[in-house]
């Protein structure tokens, strides 16, 4: 399984890294630097304030699916047949609950227009991953990796038209790039359908009361889990929209510190997409899941040590580099939420192991404290610190939940502390911490000192065992 695990790691990584930084600083940057931050914040706050609601769209079948279809790939043909007609009657649930939301917090009818595609995208958003479930449960993990930059790949594509193939004399519009997102997540979604059809043979889509209720209240736990873990994560920035005068300007200058958090988020989505499925597969399997979990954890929390301790030294050249109008707050903002990732990267490793058992229970409890701890701390800081109060709030949130899944699984699965590795962690940041230091005294340019700096930490790495070229080879030659 380890095996498995990384050469289909490999294969994720080398896909979305030719699209995605891309569609990322090429695409969605310039963007925002073309419609300027009071723009783009009205777009950002409402496109987050309908992925805060999207658990309606799915209530837990997603990860219910891919667990139980991991373990009983037999049953794909009928719960295909089910499960697409209450995705459907999901998708009116939640518009119906979405535009309601918005019009008791004083939506405008200019966001309620736009509000409409976004909801519409969320659901072609869900209905996608929802099918991929079905072939990451089917364990063809490489025909997911290549359907995983499907969507990216055409909305690249229909943006660079847009932004630079001079085919309109108006100045390029925020709505634009999001009528460019439904285009590309409408072919996306049919074109997985299809190949998700081709897996399950005919299907006959019905609707069946008791089989509803069943997967609903089998969903349920699956269901708020996300629920709570995305309104700790996202409703922050609604709440910056609404109180503040400036709400949008500010829900702005938080996604230019956000940026790169997406970007590195989406490595750590990649691990969990494989390690759900894989982890589901062997826990049915009564198979050992220690050493798999060690080395995805290492695999990823080494790299996040790093890039937060370089982001935290070149925060301010980062941030010029990217951005035209740079808000003097960006820059922390920025090196804070670099930090917050290594509490994320735990959450999708650990967080996957505890779906993957079902250990729903316990992480439902760590989820309401975390959003009581984010919605407490962003009321309380963003009236004092605005955009920079969230970003406080997103830091302490995400080390609290990913410090909760780890306690949560030492206790489930009677792991033990392993003291040696721990002292090599902190010494390993001790050490990036120091050259890092050094090196701003280099009389070289910035990037060639942070590039400088990247390659000496991983060498470190490599070199402490932190990180074993040998055990890697090993695990490709014998599985």
């Amino acid at each position: 399984m380890k095996k498995k695990f990384i050469t289909n790691l490999a294969l994720l990584l080398f896909l979305n890294l030719l699209i995605k930084p891309f569609w990322i600083f090429g695409i969605d940057r310039t963007v925002q630097n073309i419609v300027g931050a009071g723009d783009y914040g009205f777009y950002i706050s409402l496109f987050n304030f309908s992925l805060v609601l999207n658990v309606f769209l799915d209530l837990g079948i997603t990860n219910y699916n891919n667990r139980s279809i991991s373990q009983h790939h037999h049953m794909l043909a009928k719960y295909l047949s089910n499960i697409v007609v209450i995705k459907f009657m999901l998708a009116i649930v939640y518009l119906v609950i979405s535009f309601s939301v918005a019009i008791i917090i004083g939506y405008s009818r200019e966001q309620m227009y736009l509000l409409l595609f976004l909801v519409f995208n969320q659901f072609l958003i869900s209905f996608t991953l929802y099918l991929r479930s079905n072939i990451s449960g089917l364990q063809l993990f490489r025909t997911d990796s290549l359907l995983s930059v499907l969507d990216k790949g055409l909305m690249v594509a229909i943006c660079s038209v847009l932004l630079w193939g001079n085919i309109t004399k108006a100045p390029f519009q925020i709505e634009w790039f999001v009528y460019a997102q439904t285009c590309a997540y409408v072919i996306t979604t049919l074109t997985i359908f299809g190949i998700v059809l081709t897996k399950s043979g005919k299907i006959r889509l019905s609707f069946e009361l008791n089989y509803f209720r069943i997967i609903l209240r089998q969903s349920f736990p699956y269901a708020l889990l996300v629920l709570l873990m995305s309104t700790s994560f996202w409703s922050g920035l609604v709440i910056l929209e609404r109180i503040l005068p400036n709400g949008q300007e500010e829900a702005g200058i938080y996604a230019q510190g956000n940026r790169l958090l997406e970007a590195v988020s989406m490595f750590g989505f990649m691990f969990a997409g494989l390690l759900l499925p894989m982890f589901s597969k062997m826990l049915k399997q009564n198979e050992g899941v220690t050493q798999l979990l060690r080395l995805s954890t290492l695999m990823l929390l080494v790299p996040s040590l790093v890039l937060a301790i370089v982001s935290l030294s070149y925060r301010d050249e980062i941030m010029g580099l990217l951005y035209h109008e740079v808000h003097q707050h960006t820059s922390v903002i920025f090196a804070l939420l670099m930090f917050s990732f290594i509490g994320i990267g735990n959450t999708y490793i650990f967080g996957s192991l505890l779906t993957a058992n079902g250990s729903l229970r316990k992480l439902n409890i760590m989820a309401i404290i975390g959003v009581l701890l984010n919605i407490t701390l962003n009321l309380i800081l963003i009236p004092m610190y605005h955009a920079l109060g969230m970003a406080i709030a997103t830091l302490a949130t995400q080390i609290y939940t990913g410090a909760a899944q780890i306690l949560i699984a030492k206790y489930e699965f009677k792991l033990i502390t392993n003291f040696p590795l721990l002292i090599k962690l902190i010494l390993f940041s001790a050490a990036v911490f120091f050259i890092t230091s050094l090196s701003k005294n280099l009389p070289f340019n910035w990037m060639f000192n942070l590039v400088l700096v990247v390659l000496v930490s991983f060498f470190f790495a490599f070199l402490s065992k932190l990180i074993s070229v040998k055990g890697l080879i090993s695990i490709l030659r014998n599985e």
